[in-house]
């Protein structure tokens, strides 16, 4: 039984629960006293090298949240349970299905991002969208051209879904730690005792080198492992500096 029982249908939970979740997440970080000390950029950095205003940036990503609060409640929907009995599986085979699910979205997420980097018109026309945001921060971590958004992120967590073959009960889990760990990878923040820092290689720094100039064409992978990078050579190895005027900077290194 989960607190939502009898209140709000695992349908409805799986596709509104992570978007409040993104924006109570990212908010988080964004209206917190300045944490100057833990930035991987100073604020002068992400003032005069970031392409797009904070204001578009919200459209942006409330743009994509509505086209996949539409394909999600679509496929929960459909695929739930017609009878209305809900049956979970035991606890380790849920956790056997995050598990698929995780290195499915890894996979799909890696190589179609990867394409739009080595396909000049795709990177060009869409995923350079993205890269507007030379200094990442956390509101602006589904900040994607709509198609990206849909083929990337939507389309990506729909295939993860029915290939792993959890319930929508699952899936709440799954897609709200799947949005928390996308939102503390663009946060640009290095925050001591950070879990996501401790149990992921794919971390904030990880991806900050990523949306570097000198690391576009390393570091695809997202968001959980990194595995495809280091098995295709794509892997940048960063190593994590303290900056005089405060803060850090992640900064390629060489194997």
């Amino acid at each position: 039984m989960v607190f939502w029982e009898g209140y709000v249908s695992d349908e409805l939970m799986g596709t509104f629960a992570p978007i409040v979740l993104y924006w109570v997440y990212a908010g988080f970080y964004h209206l917190i006293p300045p944490l100057d000390r833990y930035r991987l950029h100073t604020r002068k950095d992400e003032e005069k090298k970031n392409l797009v205003p904070f204001s578009t940036v919200v459209k942006g990503v409330l743009l994509q949240q509505l086209v996949q609060a539409i394909v999600a409640i679509f496929l929960l929907t459909t695929t739930s349970n017609t009878s209305g009995v809900i049956v979970q599986p035991s606890i380790p085979k849920q956790v056997l299905q995050i598990l698929m699910a995780m290195f499915v979205m890894d996979t799909w997420q890696y190589f179609v991002h990867r394409y739009m980097h080595q396909n000049k018109f795709l990177y060009r026309h869409i995923h350079s969208q993205h890269h507007r945001l030379v200094v990442p921060y956390a509101i602006g971590a589904l900040y994607n051209h709509p198609i990206e958004g849909l083929l990337l992120d939507t389309v990506g967590g729909a295939i993860s879904f029915l290939v792993s073959g959890m319930t929508a009960r699952t899936a709440v889990v799954f897609f709200c730690f799947a949005i928390v760990k996308t939102v503390d990878d663009h946060c640009g923040l290095w925050l001591p005792g950070n879990i996501f820092h401790l149990f992921f290689h794919n971390n904030t720094a990880y991806h900050d080198i990523h949306h570097q100039l000198q690391g576009l064409k390393y570091n695809y992978s997202q968001p959980f492992f990194s595995v495809w990078d280091k098995l295709l050579g794509t892997y940048m190895p960063f190593e994590l500096v303290k900056r005089p005027g405060g803060g850090f900077e992640a900064r390629l290194a060489k194997e």
